[in-house]
């Protein structure tokens, strides 16, 4: 007798055990590591699950679930993303099922509001009362979600009987909902086969001679044909020729009644390139400085799997990373290149897509889900593409034979996953994710981050430098504004200095371009009375609410709570209401009033909600379409236009004065990024910084344009205040509605992992922001050395955390780690 089959199967929840289910003989062949199967959790709940491990090791437990179905027929992940999996959950200490979570697309994922149909072959004569009651729901319906199921059947114990109905077949998990995808089709229109030559056309066109409409129709179907042979196999997209022809959907459908030409449905594509785009160009030919870039980079590869590629600003990282790609793709490898931020995937799709036409594909959450979906099942098939571009979920694709992946502007801290866990690093990860596969990597940026240049100088990375601009182009001349001063003397009309305007209007009197950079979106950061100083504040969380002028609301960016502007004050009566500070939507409203005659627009998270707003605003703005950009962190990215000739930073201040250990190195690196936009061809470009605080050691560095400087005595506060690189960090944040059992809770905490680390156990501290969403919330912050060993202190801080949980009087605390966090 063949000995029971069990599979340890990965659940998406934070779980940190995997779980065994029985095999049915019957289903035993289709299992195989990578595979999903539908299995019932706890007592109402349904998931899809992953199969982890096949085996025949009896679980020691009284009574073991039998799996209900088994969805795929070839595994959906491969063993290289299994162990990527492994090292995430173990690094960032979370659990497998949160890995799985964040990796797969949610059309890949099932829970329990998956849709039933009842099997079509069931013999109504061997159901209960019960059974046929679920049967004829689901006949009115043909398919329901379990919940809609279980609350319409009237049951006590719904859930049980749709279990045992589901294992005998009764009723299944429907094919096109299951993974909650479906392909995209589309509808085409072609002749019918018997009207196959010219005569038979003319016949019946003459036969339609009453019906000028149907004619029409008839003749713009065949000419789609190139040659007379091809009149039955010429195909029209439905849509299209009903618009072309200008008739209604009721004349197509009569000429398909009388059987004169068919509809045909077509499974098509939701990806962006598949729409036969080829290479049009070879990669442009590289300057002297870059061909040696390019060779000290091959070179570099020999020795070291990381890279760093420190390269000024419009030094021309991308075409080198162009050229890089295609010796990879000669090579029948795949490349993975990462970008911090969707907006620039628009720019750089375009410069890949003309040298690699449609073996490049893009990956990022503004495609819906269907979209990423079929990516994700397109690097699984034949045919995968060979480059992916996107952002940091990127990094969970399915590559079969990676060589090469290219991190871009690697500083970016919007690489870092912060909420929900799993709270990775995509850099990170990619590295490790290279490592495994044996893959390169290349970290390409004009502001390398603190850590990365560490490892570079200290022999751990490659290093590889271009200080050149390409073409010969000059470094952006840089103009400090003191505003203090400049408010003194009259000199500022609003938030703008009088320099900053006479520069903004001199540029577009030469019909060049403007970015003006605000790290602070909305109209205003509050509103406050001038009579009593009241100012409306967030119901759930400590903070102000953000003025919108545009949609004339107050909104929260923590919780997105939100009211209508109040016509006075709520608590004085006033209706004296002024807005303090600004941000992007104020400085667009007031450059109207400034350069009525200039085209201006906005680009922050309120803006680009949709990823076509994102590429109207950044096509527009690089075909000179649009006179002034004004934009958060999105325009210091990597974005290359050719126009700009000026850059004003409105409030540097904002930036240096951020409580973070991180704050001076993000504010040169956000300062430096945006005025590498200026000048970038044809002309020395012009970078207006206003500020409070012109002698700051950020500002100065930024323009003497002195990285190593900089990252010098970054790296000697960091060493004496106990900051990477010289010491890991790992944040624990504690959460609770009760704001006095947090601080016991987290004081309980800290006090267990002070009595084994030592000084090096900080807090527990409220954060800038101290409630959200309800919640009180402190954080303890855990400093490692570098050569202490960080997997035994992890598992402390698991194993403390797990016994707090375990008391009764402190289990409803929510806990989280992130570790590298900041």
């Amino acid at each position: 007798m063949a000995s029971q089959l069990y599979v340890d199967v990965i659940l998406p929840l934070a779980l940190q055990a995997t779980y065994t289910y029985s095999v049915p003989l019957e289903m035993e062949t289709l299992i195989q590591p990578g595979v999903r199967v539908v299995v019932s959790f706890g007592q109402r709940k349904l998931y899809s699950a992953l199969v982890y491990r096949a085996h025949t090791d009896k679980p020691q437990v009284q009574q073991v679930k039998d799996i209900i179905q088994v969805i795929d027929t070839t595994p959906i992940l491969l063993s290289s993303q299994y162990k990527l999996w492994e090292w995430i959950a173990e690094y960032y200490m979370c659990s497998l099922g949160e890995v799985m979570k964040a990796a797969l697309p949610s059309g890949l994922k099932m829970e329990s509001d998956t849709y039933v149909a009842s099997g079509s072959d069931v013999d109504e004569m061997d159901l209960t009362d019960e059974e046929m009651n679920l049967i004829h729901l689901l006949g009115q319906k043909r398919k329901l979600t379990i919940q809609q199921l279980t609350q319409k059947s009237g049951l006590k114990h719904p859930m049980s009987l749709i279990k045992s109905m589901l294992e005998r077949k009764l009723l299944f998990i429907t094919e096109d909902i299951e993974s909650d995808y479906s392909p995209k089709t589309e509808n085409y229109i072609a002749l019918a086969p018997e009207y196959s030559d010219e005569k038979k056309i003319c016949v019946l066109i003459d036969s339609l001679k009453r019906a000028p409409a149907q004619q029409r129709l008839i003749l713009a179907i065949a000419s789609q044909a190139t040659t007379p042979n091809d009149l039955t196999t010429a195909r029209v997209l439905r849509k299209a020729l009903l618009e072309k022809v200008d008739v209604s959907a009721s004349v197509l459908k009569s000429l398909i009644d009388k059987g004169y030409i068919i509809q045909e449905e077509v499974t098509t594509s939701r990806i962006d390139n598949d729409k036969g785009e080829h290479a049009t160009c070879n990669p442009l030919a590289l300057e002297n400085f870059q061909i040696n870039a390019l060779n000290e980079i091959q070179s570099q590869f020999s020795s070291h799997d990381v890279v760093l590629l420190h390269g000024v600003t419009s030094s021309g990282k991308t075409e080198l990373y162009i050229h890089l790609i295609n010796q990879v793709l000669q090579n029948g490898q795949q490349v993975l290149y990462l970008l911090p931020e969707i907006a620039l995937t628009t720019q750089i799709i375009n410069r890949l897509r003309k040298v690699f036409g449609n073996r490049v594909g893009v990956y990022h959450s503004k495609f819906s889900d269907s979209q990423r979906v079929e990516v994700y099942l397109k690097m699984l098939s034949e045919e995968p593409f060979d480059v992916i571009l996107g952002v940091r979920s990127s990094i969970f694709l399915p590559f079969a034979r990676l060589g090469l992946v290219i991190v871009d502007e690697e500083h970016e801290n919007t690489f870092k996953q912060y909420n929900p866990s799993p709270r990775y690093h995509a850099r990170d990860t990619a590295i490790v994710l290279a490592k495994q596969v044996g893959a390169k990597v290349l970290l390409g940026t004009a502001t390398p981050a603190v850590e990365t240049y560490f490892n570079a100088k200290s022999g751990k990375f490659g290093l590889v430098t271009m200080l050149e601009r390409f073409s010969g182009l000059e470094l952006p001349r840089t103009m400090v504004v003191d505003t203090r001063e400049a408010r003194k003397r009259k000199r500022m009309k609003s938030h703008f200095s009088d320099a900053l305007l006479s520069a903004i209007e001199n540029a577009l009197s030469q019909k060049e371009q403007v970015i003006l950079f605000q790290n602070r979106r909305g109209y205003a950061p509050f509103i406050e009375c001038a009579d009593c100083g009241w100012v409306p504040h967030c119901e759930h969380c400590d903070v102000t609410l953000t003025y919108h002028k545009h949609s004339n609301q107050l909104t929260c960016h923590y919780c997105g709570f939100g009211m209508e502007q109040p016509g006075s004050c709520l608590a004085c009566g006033s209706s004296n209401l002024q807005p303090k500070g600004f941000g992007t939507e104020k400085v667009e409203d007031e450059l109207t009033v400034f350069f009525p005659n200039a085209v201006i627009e906005r680009i922050d998270l309120d803006s680009t909600r949709s990823r076509s707003s994102y590429e109207r605003i950044i096509s527009g703005f690089e075909q000179g379409k649009i006179d002034i950009l004004v934009g958060t962190q999105m325009v210091s990215k990597g974005l290359d236009f050719d126009r700009v000739s000026l850059v004003g930073i409105l409030n540097a201040d904002n930036m240096l004065n951020f409580p973070d250990f991180r704050a001076f190195e993000r504010s040169f690196q956000l300062i430096t990024q945006v005025s590498g936009r200026a000048g970038r061809k044809g002309k020395q470009g012009l970078v207006i910084i206003q500020t409070a605080q012109p002698d700051h050691p950020v500002i100065k560095s930024v323009i003497g344009n002195n990285f190593f400087t900089f990252w010098e005595w970054q790296l000697t506060e960091r060493n004496r205040f106990h900051y990477p690189p010289f010491y890991r960090l790992i944040r624990i944040t504690l959460k609770h509605k009760d704001k006095y059992h947090l601080e016991e809770t987290a004081e309980s905490l800290a006090k267990t992992l002070r009595h084994s680390l030592g000084e090096n156990v900080l807090g527990p501290e409220p954060p800038i922001v101290s409630r959200v969403q309800g919640l009180y919330i402190l954080e303890i912050l855990v400093k490692i050395k570098r050569e202490q060993p960080l997997q035994r202190i992890k598992k402390f801080i698991e194993y403390s955390i797990t016994m707090l949980k375990q008391k009764r009087e402190t289990s409803t605390v929510v806990i989280a780690i992130d570790v590298d966090p900041y």
